[in-house]
């Protein structure tokens, strides 16, 4: 115990078990679940600045100034058959999201120049149903993503929902697409309480599918959507099983009209703390903060880099508003970071198995 010039006294054993962990990290060693828990557990202020300090150290040492950009067109929006809760798309509630079929080619492409004009790496096509299989529908998404590798915009991304055929994952890949966005939302302890209408299992075999195809990976969850810390900790440790190459960390935007629109909010400082207790979990992987951030970290957005964020998706979600793209480039700027992510082949990841 230390004590300061007005007496209050604080424990430095916290202090000094942060630097041990972020130390060992630093030298390409891991961190076990039961040490990951316990940052995930850390309350006091002090502690937590401590823990994003390290957390920086970290993406600093594996990923110096270099931010991944990505952003996402909706190709097919509402009316989706699965009830996961948090979302406005889902056919089972009643939500003001607008509701559209599979879009033409030129709003795709038109997406991809304004991604390239903002020095956006990736272009992720996202649609709102339950999956993709074999027919016409597969068809016109190959064709897509055909046209979007062509023009040289954008990287090809998707996020097409469950996966259960192999073939449908080789035609993707074989169409041009480079990385699949699939995340596994939670613990799967904590899954069924999201959703009902499919299975943590038909999830996690979608990434293998994918990854058996040499499609990269992008998988995360949400925070605050009811979840405990332990369950934050064991999607972690899931996603480093499964060897993602992304990790998408959303925060609830809770959505009137969906069963956890009255859901409270999380504190900015459990984010913050949370990211960077995924960045010593995961250190190579790119750690990229998505939906919810403008709402849920106001003021203090420009943390997530300091807690060990090295990604950031840019441009309006699916059924909610971002902050202008121009603001997050002058926020990367004014930070000393760079937008210009030239690694599409994941080189920095060397180490990572299936």
């Amino acid at each position: 115990m230390l004590s300061t010039m007005t007496g209050t006294s604080f424990d430095a054993t916290n202090h000094a078990r942060i630097a041990e962990l972020g130390q060992r990290v630093l030298t390409g060693q891991a961190i076990t679940r039961e040490e990951g828990r316990w940052l995930f557990h850390l309350e006091s202020a002090a502690d937590i600045f401590d823990l994003l300090s390290w957390a920086n150290r970290i993406r600093e040492h594996f990923k110096g100034n270099k931010i991944h950009l990505c952003s996402i067109v909706n190709i097919k929006a509402g009316g989706c058959s699965e009830n996961c809760r948090f979302c406005a798309q889902s056919a089972a509630y009643q939500t003001e999201s607008p509701r559209y079929g599979l879009i033409d080619p030129e709003p795709v492409l038109t997406a991809a120049s304004e991604a390239k004009a903002n020095g956006v790496t990736a272009l992720g096509l996202v649609a709102a149903w339950r999956g993709l299989d074999e027919g016409p529908v597969l068809d016109e998404i190959c064709d897509r993503l055909r046209e979007l590798k062509e023009s040289g915009a954008a990287r090809p991304d998707a996020s097409l929902g469950i996966i259960k055929r192999q073939s449908v994952a080789d035609r993707l890949k074989e169409s041009g697409l480079e990385c699949y966005n699939h995340n596994l939302e939670s613990s799967r302890r904590f899954f069924p309480k999201v959703c009902t209408t499919h299975t943590y299992e038909e999830r996690v075999e979608t990434i293998k599918h994918l990854k058996q195809a040499g499609i990269k990976i992008c998988s995360g969850g949400i925070l605050g959507m009811g979840e405990t810390r332990e369950d934050r900790c064991d999607l972690a440790f899931s996603l480093k099983e499964l060897a993602v190459h992304i990790v998408p960390i959303n925060i609830l935007n809770p959505i009137e009209g969906t069963p956890f629109a009255n859901h409270e909010p999380l504190p900015p400082l459990e984010i913050l703390k949370s990211i960077a207790c995924f960045r010593f979990i995961l250190p190579r992987q790119e750690i990229m903060v998505a939906g919810g951030r403008s709402t849920n970290l106001r003021d203090v957005q420009s943390m997530i880099f300091m807690a060990g964020a090295s990604a950031l998706m840019v441009g309006n979600y699916l059924t909610t508003l971002n902050q202008p793209v121009e603001k997050d480039l002058q926020m990367l700027k004014d930070l000393g970071l760079d937008p210009n992510w030239d690694k599409h082949g994941f080189v920095d990841q060397p180490e990572l198995v299936q």
